[in-house]
């Protein structure tokens, strides 16, 4: 029903920048409906929670282990999530995911797009 592609993902030299966007798209999408949120999953590892962002007020929230360096951010009308990534380290690469939970109650990641690999070299 929902479609998330992201983009953005690359080869990037430690302490360098990168910006990810996650477009969501579906007939009945609302985007003042679904909180959004991206992950990450870092070779051999389990996927963990990167920021999220809610679906009306916009209040963000972080992992400790990138507070300070990525910035979560959307914009309704592209149906758009943005991950600005400052001061990459090589601990940061992963394959980073955009999500979408449209519950009432709880947390509920039902749509998940495929994937942007994100690589820091040292």
């Amino acid at each position: 029903q929902v479609q998330l592609v992201e983009s953005g993902g690359g080869l990037v030299q430690a302490g360098g920048s990168l910006r990810l966007s996650c477009r969501a798209s579906g007939r009945t999408f609302n985007s003042y409906t679904y909180d959004m949120g991206w992950f990450r999953q870092a070779p051999g590892k389990e996927r963990d929670f990167v920021a999220t962002i809610t679906r009306s007020r916009g209040n963000t929230y972080y992992a400790d282990s990138v507070k300070g360096r990525f910035t979560i951010s959307r914009d309704h009308v592209k149906n758009t999530v943005y991950l600005q990534m400052n001061s990459l380290q090589p601990e940061d690469t992963a394959v980073y995911y955009c999500a979408a939970d449209a519950s009432d109650r709880g947390s509920h990641w039902e749509y998940w797009g495929k994937g942007t690999l994100v690589t820091v070299a040292s």
